[in-house]
């Protein structure tokens, strides 16, 4: 069995039309929308609405972790706007969406990172793409569990939920052979960012569950540079399949 896992696509349609040549199933988990691009200032929603010189502000505000700042700055960038800003970022995440599904090859398991809107998903997957979140499925005689979306964050990006909401889905999914996530188990290393120069939150409930259930193999993404991408935990072994929008590239499984 040949599996390719992508997290962290971030609108990058063509490299995801590839990222299951030669696969027998992709996995992808999530954060297939680019609203803001820290490292092309010039790419994102954000910067197609309000120029690349206010997406850089924005990513400056949040690098210094000057959140309540950027909060005010894009709010009135947001007012300034003809339109409900509501309305305007739901056709732009519906035009993403709409390119990544096409691109997304078939057979694929999809969860959801912090920066998607599940609500959108279902009018664009196609037959062969299944969603699942909290949810276990069989993908070549091993037990998958899939956990989506992140933890409360100053960032407050769309799907984020609170850590007993995020704990009941990892305790629904249970003991199983690969667990796969959005976000990391809470451990510093595979949670701190060089580039960012900043830790990112990762689950408690992960880090139990396999201490509890010690599952071969934890896979995520999230954390787009991490100062760690592998750690073993017992006989858990913790992978960062790696920022896909910057690699182009899947993390590769056989078994």
């Amino acid at each position: 069995m040949r599996v390719h896992v992508v997290s962290d696509v971030h609108g990058s349609v063509e490299a995801l039309r590839s990222a299951g040549d030669g696969a027998d199933v992709l996995v992808c988990l999530g954060d297939l929308v680019l609203f803001l691009d820290y490292e092309d200032a010039g790419g994102g929603i954000f910067a197609s609405l309000f120029g690349a010189d206010n997406a850089r502000q924005l990513v400056a505000l949040r690098t210094a972790r000057q959140f309540d700042a950027a909060r005010t700055f894009s709010r009135g960038l947001w007012a300034s706007l003809e339109e409900d800003p509501r309305v305007v970022i739901d056709a732009a995440v519906r035009a993403q969406y709409a390119e990544l599904f096409e691109a997304m090859p078939e057979p694929a398991y999809l969860t959801y990172g912090n920066v998607d809107v599940p609500a959108l998903w279902p009018e664009f997957v196609k037959p062969g793409h299944t969603v699942l979140d909290g949810q276990v499925a069989q993908i070549g005689g091993r037990t998958w569990g899939f956990v989506g979306g992140g933890l409360r964050t100053p960032m407050r990006t769309p799907y984020e939920i609170d850590d007993e909401d995020y704990a009941a889905k990892v305790a629904a999914v249970g003991a199983v052979d690969v667990l796969a996530c959005h976000i990391p188990p809470d451990v510093p290393g595979l949670l701190y960012d060089v580039t960012a120069r900043r830790f990112e939150r990762g689950s408690a409930a992960v880090l139990d569950a396999i201490r509890d259930t010690a599952p071969g193999l934890v896979l995520f993404g999230h954390v787009h540079q991490p100062l760690r991408s592998r750690v073993r935990i017992g006989r858990t072994e913790c992978v960062n399949v790696g920022h896909f929008r910057g690699s182009g590239a899947p993390f590769v499984l056989e078994y």
